[in-house]
């Protein structure tokens, strides 16, 4: 028997894999599979650890490799995207009100709980619609578990808004209420509202303007 042999059965008598046989000392494994095929194996802690952490190490590797892809996807769209435009801008807003505004009463509301949209539906409504602060108001609507002073604190924040902006919270309280939904939502949803203050031109009339243009987006298509 040769030494190279006696070699590689004391490692795998010590409880070495294949691999980390053919690494040390350079031996294919289609061999080592001949040589022990029929030799009892037990694998040692130095094994058990690399089938324990492989796993896990190839995981963290697809996640780096994902994170990659959704950074050059990104850069990618936005370079696509480009400049917005007003009316980039106004078609967007559209396009939210369409899927998240109010349509069953004459005044336009939208509501959301994802901060990015509230702040676009913010931005549309100021920039597209003609609206000031005073003609905006905020109801947060959450569940008992939420804190709503810090949530108050953060959708101020978010907004820019003033105490004078935001009603009455409205807490849900429904027994049969999913209780999954409610970790989901820390700082509630945040439901805007228009008033008019007023002026005819941002009550019922805006709303009149924005359903004639979700009608003429739709019928366009």
């Amino acid at each position: 028997m040769n030494k190279q042999r006696r070699s590689a059965e004391a490692m795998r008598d010590a409880g070495y894999s294949y691999n980390m046989i053919t690494e040390r000392l350079g031996i294919s494994s289609s061999t080592l599979s001949y040589w022990f095929k029929d030799r009892p194996f037990t694998p040692n802690r130095e094994v058990l650890k690399r089938i324990q952490y492989g796993p896990m190490k190839s995981g963290a590797a697809r996640h780096v490799q994902k994170l990659e892809a959704i950074r050059e996807a990104r850069a990618t769209s936005q370079k696509e995207i480009g400049t917005l435009s007003k009316r980039d801008l106004w078609m967007l807003g559209l396009g939210l009100y369409i899927g998240e505004g109010a349509k069953t009463i004459e005044a336009v509301r939208i509501s959301n709980s994802d901060p990015a949209v509230i702040q676009l539906a913010l931005k549309w409504l100021k920039e597209v619609c003609g609206l000031a602060d005073e003609n905006i108001t905020i109801r947060l609507h959450m569940y008992p578990d939420n804190n709503e002073a810090n949530a108050k604190q953060y959708w101020k924040k978010l907004t820019g808004l003033k105490d004078s902006n935001f009603r009455k919270t409205m807490v849900d309280r429904r027994q049969n209420k999913k209780q999954n939904n409610r970790s989901k939502l820390p700082h509630g949803t945040a439901h805007i509202s228009v008033i008019a203050n007023g002026d005819v031109e941002k009550g019922a009339a805006l709303y009149r303007k924005v359903e004639g243009w979700m009608l003429a987006t739709i019928q366009g298509l």
